[in-house]
């Protein structure tokens, strides 16, 4: 069996610019937080300008959408930085920086083994989840699929545009 790796992609509508007094918790925390992740077991990639992050790149057209996307070399691995690592804290401080979104805001799908999935692939696979539910395309930790070759094998990649950064 060819290794799949993990994909994810989570969004959030902050509430207000990422200068702005409420986000210094957050913003204040993104390096520590991409550091660890950059450091973690299983971590393989994660999209990022030249600035180490991906927090000024705004595919949804809206200024307080943020964009986060990885790739993990297994479920467990991201589950395990996710929430038993010093991410979690973030996450049990989202409602401090991030209004509740009316739709998917993660989703997790299998990627052969040097796939960096683009930003047109992440939206596809949201926009797939909030209309479809958790399927083999896209679904979340709490309905989750096997690695499943066949599935990923039959996937045209090349519907996607290319990640556009590193």
């Amino acid at each position: 069996m060819k290794t799949l790796h993990i994909a994810q992609v989570n969004i959030g509508r902050m509430k207000g610019a990422l200068e702005d007094p409420v986000m210094a918790g957050f913003v204040a925390r993104l390096d520590e937080i991409n550091a660890l992740a950059d450091r973690s077991p299983g971590f393989v990639w994660r999209l990022q300008t030249s600035d180490g992050n991906a927090t000024y790149l705004r595919p949804y057209g809206d200024d307080r959408i943020l964009f986060n996307m990885s790739v993990w070399e297994s479920i467990e691995h991201l589950k395990r930085y996710v929430y038993t690592t010093a991410h979690v804290e973030l996450l049990k401080n989202r409602q401090a920086w991030f209004e509740k979104f009316g739709g998917a805001y993660a989703a997790l799908w299998w990627v052969p083994q040097g796939h960096q999935p683009g930003i047109d692939e992440a939206k596809k696979r949201l926009a797939h989840l909030d209309a479809h539910g958790p399927t083999p395309f896209a679904f979340t930790f709490k309905d989750s699929f096997p690695p499943d070759e066949q599935f990923v094998n039959g996937t045209d990649w090349s519907s996607f545009k290319p990640c556009p950064a590193t």
